[in-house]
């Protein structure tokens, strides 16, 4: 990791409008929760969290986090800048992630779990925190690599995220086992059984920490390659 890949990539998130939509969706979601929860009782609002939260708050707040610390400079072109100085092409990626990572644990984790606080508190709010801290790990190193594939990195990872985590993650349990926010909720649920049991615990363990460390690892390779052809 290189301190000052992270200060850079840590101003130009804060100096992006981007920064202003990752913050909308977790105000929103904390908004709703209390609104419902005051209307009915907390029971009725927690719903929302494994229906709402995790498959689409979650990752939306770290796609915006990992698009920002990466692909403005991919898109145009300054990333060749970048790699033109004497720094490992891992060790950038790694710092990248790393921006990208605590945006989402404060802009996304934090208000899940204040949320959950909302709906009721208790273990199950520890379990839903612990949950969105692990799918928010792996969501943003995933993010991150597909911001080092391609420009459309924001539009790939928006489907991702309406289409696979979104619908067909709560429509079939099958896709539950390629979910990330299945995992999180996976490992969540050993602290509070009021979470989903989508799949079983090694397997959401496993999967979380190797796209986690898969996707930092490839985005480091992509940027070595990016680098060698000049393209883009």
């Amino acid at each position: 990791m290189n301190a000052t890949i992270v200060k850079l990539a840590a101003q130009a998130l804060l100096g992006r409008r981007r920064f202003w939509l990752l913050l909308a969706f977790p105000v929103l979601l904390v908004a709703l929760t209390a609104t419902v929860a005051a209307l009915t009782d907390g029971d009725a609002a927690w719903p929302l969290l494994p229906g709402l939260g995790y498959p689409v708050v979650l990752p939306l707040v770290a796609v915006l986090a990992a698009s920002s610390v990466l692909g403005p400079e991919v898109d145009d072109g300054s990333i060749v800048y970048l790699l033109s100085k004497p720094v490992n092409r891992h060790a950038i990626a790694v710092s990248k992630w790393v921006v990208a990572w605590a945006a989402t644990m404060l802009a996304g984790v934090l208000p899940l779990w204040v949320s959950a606080l909302v709906a009721g508190g208790g273990d199950r709010a520890t379990a839903a925190g612990i949950a969105a801290a692990v799918a928010g790990t792996a969501y943003s190193a995933l993010f991150l690599a597909i911001s080092a594939v391609t420009r459309h990195a924001v539009i790939v990872s928006l489907l991702f995220v309406l289409i696979w985590e979104g619908l067909l993650g709560n429509l079939l349990s099958g896709v539950a086992w390629l979910s990330v926010a299945q995992w999180g909720l996976r490992i969540g649920h050993e602290l509070s059984p009021e979470l989903p049991d989508p799949t079983n615990l090694p397997w959401a363990l496993l999967a979380s920490v190797v796209v986690t460390a898969g996707g930092a690892w490839f985005a480091g390779d992509r940027l070595r390659s990016f680098s060698l052809r000049g393209e883009d």
